[in-house]
């Protein structure tokens, strides 16, 4: 079955991201973002459109298709709410939506593979629940199923310009003992603890790639939030609150230290 109108949404960053031991591989736990999406729709001429931004390359939408033994009669739109490189997803969420209107309806991890085959590197936005998953970006597969997350706010924007993901770049920190408390927080429900996971894992990643100059760190402490969160290989910044407690004046600082699209939207809570 064709689908007339797909939307996918993309991520906001990942809450923890690095390598599971000094030379293990790399994982991540990523923040789906509902206010950033990927629509896709057929339209009666043939190819792939873009509206704004190319989002996929003719070859890459051949080849996640034929992958996928699937077939487009018509044209294809692809429109993003976010921009490409900036951590968001919108490469993931593009391949997803346009394999969702030519008909897919497998497993995700089927999916999920296929994307990993064109990309090199994908994010886990073709299960339904991403954030629970401690996924290896690098070989599409599942480590560890985690606890649902308790809701929270985040208020961010992109800082700085785009960088796609390098698929050979391992460079990362040890976050095996991030990964360890982040269940136990989990488990118990603690947002103040788990911000505070986020925010190591961002610094850590941030001081290994000497990003000393960026402002998340200072603008959380300003803006009295749990913690931050950022793209790890992108320009994505976000700050986390309680749900309700998102300062007034927070899209306007955000904006005023330079950041660009700001979003705010929640995330977790299904318990």
């Amino acid at each position: 079955m064709i689908h007339p109108r797909v939307r996918i949404a993309g991520h906001f960053g990942e809450l923890l991201q690095g390598r599971m031991g000094e030379h293990g591989q790399l994982a991540l736990i990523t923040l789906p973002c509902p206010a950033l999406k990927v629509e896709a729709w057929a339209v009666p001429s043939h190819g792939l459109h873009g509206a704004g931004q190319r989002l996929l390359s003719p070859s890459r939408a051949r080849q996640i298709l034929q992958m996928l033994g699937l077939h487009l009669k018509t044209g294809a739109v692809l429109r993003a709410q976010m921009p490409a490189g900036g951590g968001a997803g919108a490469s993931t969420a593009s391949l997803v939506a346009l394999a969702v209107l030519a008909g897919w309806s497998g497993s995700p991890q089927d999916l999920a593979r296929a994307c990993l085959s064109v990309e090199g590197a994908t994010d886990p936005l073709m299960f339904p629940a991403p954030e629970t998953l401690l996924w290896a970006s690098r070989h599409a597969v599942v480590l560890a199923n985690l606890p649902s997350l308790p809701e929270f706010e985040v208020v961010g924007g992109f800082f700085g310009p785009p960088k796609r993901t390098d698929p050979d770049d391992i460079n990362f920190p040890d976050i095996s003992d991030l990964v360890t408390d982040w269940h136990i927080a989990a488990l118990d429900a603690d947002l103040p603890a788990l911000a505070r996971l986020a925010s190591r894992s961002a610094w850590r990643t941030l001081q290994a790639r000497g990003a000393g100059t960026d402002p998340i760190p200072s603008l959380a402490k300003d803006l009295n939030a749990l913690g931050y969160v950022i793209a790890h290989t992108g320009a994505a910044r976000g700050l986390i609150f309680s749900p309700g407690t998102v300062p007034l004046s927070a899209r306007a600082v955000l904006r005023n230290a330079g950041l660009t699209g700001v979003v705010q939207f929640r995330a977790g809570g299904q318990r």
